[in-house]
């Protein structure tokens, strides 16, 4: 069947518009993209600060040669524990032997003088009332008793003092501790003074008490004046201020220190405080001049947010955190931020309790945008299933 020109002409007609209006067709919109979020609640955290502490000992006893002659021997084990008291070193004692038994000789020597002249002084005064001895040869008499017996307390004390420089050349523990390396060896000459007219003698070695030991730290003036604001903490009970140290190689030190000192002034040069712990050693698994991390908790932050690292931006008007609103549409909100805890940024003002706070997925969220938030886990974030931009772990319990 052969057709008319003007069939053909209106059957292209037609199959036109119906092209056309495909074209101008719509397309459905696209989904909401899928967004982690988690809905914030309010906290009490530990108000603290990670600061970098030196260990030093409890009591550190610098041993020295209070007597000069020449180091016999030593009588300890370096490093060993020794015992207040206990022998270290023996200086050659012959010269202050010599010099004690001269003083003690003496000693007995004017003994006898005295005795002498006690005797003929009591004899001299039974003798005057009869008149067989005048007043004056009484007078000499006794005169001649109080000189010996001045005489015999010289030489007691020059025998006491002799016998003090006798014990000297047994040098001793002055504390408990652990002893250091000696100093000087056997056969050197050892002195009581420095050799440049100065006071102090020979150093032979240090006995330290290192359990337990101190932590000396310091805290700029700001973060001290921030946290005792917070909770109005006072450093003078310190015996409830503690910190926990994380030892060199990164793991956590099993005793918790607790808060000894406090300066109550402020370093011009550094605007820092001095601070000092004590710490329990009882393993001596630390030692004096070890820098060691710790972390001082000086109370409690009250009613405050925790939300991940990774939610919080910045720009150049501040901090800031993307919200699922009710209607699922993104609300930006303005935070401010105080410090961190764990994995957490401490949220001080901006969020409200039941808020939204979207952590993964940020880079599809755009303010005024719909997004369809789901609960953010971890879990999921560790094992790659969540959105990019999820962190590897975070703290549990918001």
């Amino acid at each position: 069947m052969k057709l008319s020109p003007l069939c053909v002409i209106l059957a292209v007609a037609c199959l036109l518009a119906a092209t056309g209006c495909g074209r101008h067709t719509a397309p459905p919109p696209p989904a909401p993209p899928q967004v982690g979020a988690i809905t914030v609640e309010l906290h009490d955290v530990p108000l603290g600060r990670d600061l970098v502490g030196r260990l030093s000992p409890y009591f550190s006893a610098n041993v020295v040669a209070r007597v000069s002659g020449v180091l016999l021997k030593r009588v300890y084990k370096e490093g060993s524990e020794v015992k207040r008291g206990q022998v270290l070193f023996e200086i050659d004692p012959a010269y202050y032997q010599a010099v004690h038994d001269t003083n003690v000789a003496g000693l007995a020597q004017d003994q006898a003088t005295y005795t002498n002249n006690r005797v003929i002084a009591e004899r001299n005064r039974k003798l005057l009332p009869i008149g067989s001895v005048s007043q004056q040869t009484v007078d000499d008499a006794e005169a001649a008793e109080r000189s010996a017996g001045a005489k015999v307390q010289a030489d007691q004390a020059a025998v006491a003092a002799s016998q003090i420089n006798l014990s000297y050349t047994r040098v001793s523990s002055p504390i408990d501790g652990i002893a250091g390396q000696q100093q000087v060896t056997q056969g050197a000459l050892v002195g009581s003074g420095t050799t440049d007219g100065g006071t102090g003698g020979t150093l032979l070695t240090t006995v330290q008490q290192v359990d337990p030991l101190y932590v000396n730290f310091t805290i700029s003036a700001a973060d001290l004046v921030t946290l005792r604001q917070s909770r109005n903490v006072d450093l003078a009970e310190q015996d409830q201020t503690k910190l926990k140290v994380t030892l060199p190689n990164g793991t956590a030190y099993d005793q918790v220190g607790t808060l000894d000192f406090s300066d109550i002034a402020v370093n011009p040069t550094t605007g820092a405080v001095n601070l000092r712990a004590l710490l329990p050693n009882p393993k001596h698994q630390l030692l004096p001049g070890m820098y060691v991390t710790l972390r001082i908790t000086l109370g409690q932050q009250s009613q405050v947010f925790l939300i991940p690292q990774q939610a919080l931006q910045r720009d150049t008007t501040g901090a800031y955190v993307l919200v699922a609103g009710p209607d699922d549409k993104v609300v930006r909100k303005n935070v401010t931020v105080s410090d961190s805890h764990d994995d957490d940024w401490i949220v001080t003002s901006g969020l409200e309790r039941g808020d939204r706070v979207i952590v993964s997925g940020v880079q599809a969220a755009r303010e005024g945008n719909p997004v369809k938030p789901v609960p953010w886990q971890p879990a999921a974030a560790a094992s790659g299933a969540a959105p990019s931009g999820s962190p590897q772990s975070a703290p549990s319990g918001r």
